[in-house]
């Protein structure tokens, strides 16, 4: 509020200084220099208080930033406060020996169910073993069956047949 008003009182002056100046120029033109004398020195005050305005505007502006900012880092000063409590809170509901109570647990779990595979794993005795591979063995036999060879005998020799006009070749390399 005191920045709006200071800048109203600035446009006062800077119009007042306006109408001055050219009612100083006016008694220049009648003759009358003392009067105009005097009224530029009145003019050259508020001049020197317009320049002091200004500085205050600008203080009071700066000030305002600085509320501003102070403000800001007062919110984040707060939502780090909370941000503390919470992770106060989460520490209570969850100690450091309860996280490794937790892992021990899971490793344990982990290691006896390892043991578990190994134990289904290795159930198999050797007569097992053996009677696996023996089975697996005649599977591979029977899949090994080989067809029956034909008894007529085999043609001596097949005359090639040419694919143009299915002539044999003689004819045609003969035609050529």
């Amino acid at each position: 509020q005191q920045r709006d008003k200071l800048r109203q009182y600035q446009k006062r002056l800077s119009l007042g200084l306006e109408r001055e100046r050219a009612l100083a120029r006016q008694l220049l033109k009648d003759g009358k220099k003392e009067k105009a004398m005097l009224l530029l020195k009145k003019k050259r005050y508020q001049e020197q208080l317009l320049d002091r305005t200004e500085n205050q505007i600008s203080n009071l502006e700066r000030m305002v930033q600085d509320i501003e900012f102070t403000q800001i880092e007062m919110k984040v000063i707060e939502g780090l406060k909370i941000g503390n409590e919470c992770l106060n809170k989460m520490h209570q509901v969850m100690s450091i020996e309860e996280v490794e109570r937790i892992i021990g647990e899971t490793q344990d779990a982990v290691e006896y169910q390892r043991q578990i595979d190994e134990l289904l794993a290795g159930s198999l005795t050797e007569e097992d073993e053996d009677a696996i591979l023996e089975e697996l063995n005649a599977i591979t036999q029977e899949q090994l069956e080989l067809p029956e060879v034909p008894v007529e005998p085999l043609p001596e020799k097949i005359p090639e047949v040419s694919p143009i006009k299915n002539r044999p070749k003689a004819e045609l390399v003969a035609a050529s």
